[in-house]
């Protein structure tokens, strides 16, 4: 088996870099031959993702987090590559929604596991693997690639107060096979797996192999009533508040004004914006 492995050692402040040696040894003893790829940034990422690719390695091991992840998808998705997602970053949401850790990562590698699941991907843009959203949830996406500080998922908790201050609904115009709505709107997510920032399932129905997607709207909500919201986020029971709708479709177009949308916590482009379900475009290692 040839494996490609991309490690991106910013991934959870050091984290990657600090098990690079150890998860490039196992996968070695695994058999066949590892190709090493160091990224230093995004840009250095795509190309390495896309390197690898291009060079037929049967399989892209990403040790790094959901921002290294996202790359590796551009660059697989569609082709016979495998994805194998060695979980080493802040979010680590896809490896979550498809129950990868970095050992049972390296376990399927050695027992050689496939299967294959959907992606997201905005036309006229790129591919996603877990939650396309737009709003308050993407303003607090953006926040966190400018914290250094705190680790993990408190760094998430630490954008949505700071967000909350400036927090305004949209009106948004969503159209499905199902036909058009308008409604205000605090936040949009749109999910191809269940979580986003950090583990939040924010999509907590969302099945990365049904060909659909899972939409979660919260619609007209003040700062308190969405900060007790959020309360109930981690355990799925927001869909429960009066002020959440939810559908599932094949594809959506997002209109309004002023807000840019986000994928993987990636920046994608300022509404409007069309993503559609592609089943089956990824083979990961799982």
């Amino acid at each position: 088996m040839s494996t490609a492995l991309l490690v991106c050692p910013a991934s959870g402040l050091g984290a990657a870099g600090r098990i690079a040696g150890t998860v490039a040894d196992r996968l070695r003893r695994i058999g066949g031959d590892v190709e090493l790829f160091v990224a230093v940034d995004a840009e250095a990422m795509a190309r390495h993702a896309r390197a690898a690719v291009t060079g037929r390695a049967e399989v892209l091991a990403v040790l790094g987090g959901d921002g290294a992840v996202h790359a590796a998808v551009q660059a697989c998705a569609g082709t016979p590559t495998a994805l194998a997602i060695i979980p080493a970053g802040t979010g680590n949401d896809f490896a979550r929604a498809l129950g990868a850790s970095r050992d049972s990562a390296v376990q399927a590698l050695r027992e050689g596991r496939r299967r294959r699941v959907d992606l997201g991907r905005v036309v006229d843009g790129g591919w996603f693997g877990t939650v396309l959203c737009a709003g308050f949830d993407a303003k607090v996406s953006h926040r966190v690639t400018r914290l250094r500080w705190p680790r993990g998922a408190r760094r998430y908790d630490l954008a949505i107060v700071v967000e909350l201050a400036t927090l305004s609904p949209r009106r948004l115009r969503l159209g499905t096979g199902e036909g058009v709505r308008e409604l205000e709107a605090t936040l949009i997510a749109v999910g191809n797996t269940r979580y986003y920032g950090g583990g939040v399932p924010i999509c907590p129905g969302a099945d990365p192999s049904d060909g659909l997607f899972d939409v979660t709207v919260v619609g007209r909500a003040g700062r308190l009533e969405l900060l007790m919201m959020l309360g109930r986020l981690r355990s799925g029971r927001h869909l429960e508040h009066p002020a959440v709708t939810t559908l599932r479709t094949r594809s959506i177009r997002i209109e309004g004004n002023d807000w840019v949308g986000y994928a993987d916590g990636e920046r994608q482009r300022e509404l409007p914006l069309t993503a559609e379900c592609v089943s089956g475009a990824l083979t990961v290692v799982a």
